[in-house]
C-alpha cells in the first residue's frame, strides 16, 4: 500500500498522517522504537534500505537514515520537535513500559517527578532514546 492509497479506517480531516524522524543509526533506532511502537499496538508497515515504518490505524511513524542528514544527534531543546506524546493506556501500563524501557535503549527523563512530571493530574512517563528523541507516555 502506498502512503497515498486509501486508508482502511475512517480518517478525520486534519488528523496526523505520519511523522518522519531522521536518525543517525537506523539499526539502533529501529530496535528501540520498534519495541516501543510494538508495545503500543503499532505494526511494521514499510521497510527499505534506509528506513522503516510502523502503523497504527491511519497514522504511521517513519525512521529514516537519510544521506542528507547533517548531524549525529537530535537536540530536543533546539527549535523543532521537542517530543512525541503517545496515549499508552492505564497508569499500570505506563509504569510497565517505563520499567521495561531501559532494556530497549531508552533512558528515563524527569525521574524525580515521575509519574507526575506533566502535572498532578497527569500520569505520564518521559523517555529519551540514544539519539536524543523524547517520548511522553501518557495514561488515558
Amino acid at each position: 500500500m502506498s502512503a497515498d492509497a486509501p486508508h482502511p479506517v475512517a480518517v478525520s480531516r486534519g488528523a496526523l498522517h505520519h511523522v518522519e524522524l531522521w536518525v543517525p543509526d537506523l539499526t539502533r533506532a529501529a530496535r528501540s522504537w520498534g519495541w516501543l511502537l510494538g508495545e503500543l499496538g503499532y505494526t511494521p508497515y514499510q521497510q527499505w534500505p534506509a528506513g522503516r515504518s510502523w502503523r497504527l490505524g491511519a497514522t504511521y511513524l517513519v525512521l529514516e537514515q537519510s544521506p542528507a542528514l547533517t548531524g549525529d544527534r537530535h537536540e530536543r531543546t533546539a527549535p523543532g520537535l521537542n517530543h512525541l506524546a503517545l496515549h499508552t493506556g492505564t497508569p499500570a501500563q505506563v509504569d510497565a513500559l517505563m520499567a521495561a524501557a531501559p532494556a530497549h535503549g531508552w533512558s528515563p527523563l524527569f525521574a524525580e517527578r515521575y509519574p507526575h512530571a506533566g502535572g498532578p493530574d497527569c500520569h505520564a512517563g518521559y523517555l529519551a532514546d540514544q539519539d536524543g528523541y523524547e517520548v511522553e507516555l501518557v495514561a488515558g
